[in-house]
């Protein structure tokens, strides 16, 4: 029966570790834009018109 109680200090211990690893990361911005670096060498860059010298 004690080892009960250890396992179930131990599993609330560690899921109060992640959420507070949750709550820090949200806080500091990792969340913030995770689909757009993925998928931005999708995206062609836009082409550069060169004027001639002779307009």
């Amino acid at each position: 029966m004690g080892i009960i109680y250890i396992m179930l200090v131990v599993s609330l211990l560690l899921a109060i570790f992640f959420l507070l690893s949750f709550i820090w990361a949200n806080k500091t911005g990792q969340y913030d834009d995770d689909v757009t670096p993925g998928i931005r060498i999708l995206y062609d860059d836009e082409e550069v018109i060169e004027k001639s010298k002779t307009e």
